[in-house]
């Protein structure tokens, strides 16, 4: 279910406790898996999101003239 390789480390510690104090309060398997599986999503959705911001195409840089061309020097002889 989870996608650890996206989590941060912090983040994966804190839901480490949470998946602990569900489990000591609930009985219920099905309902473990459910509220452990609330808890990924709150986390992975964050994650998503921001991959998706980061993903977001760059502006298109427009690249100007030198204001300084070369100008080669001319001698008479």
């Amino acid at each position: 279910m989870s996608k650890n390789n996206t989590i941060k480390k912090s983040d994966k510690k804190y839901i480490r406790t949470q998946k602990a104090k569900i489990r000591a309060q609930f009985s219920d398997a099905k309902k473990q898996t459910e509220m452990i599986n609330e808890l990924y999503a709150r986390f992975i959705k964050k994650e998503v999101v921001g991959e998706i911001k980061k993903e977001a195409p760059k502006k298109a840089t427009v690249k100007k003239a030198d204001s300084k061309a070369k100008v080669k020097k001319v001698t008479k002889k």
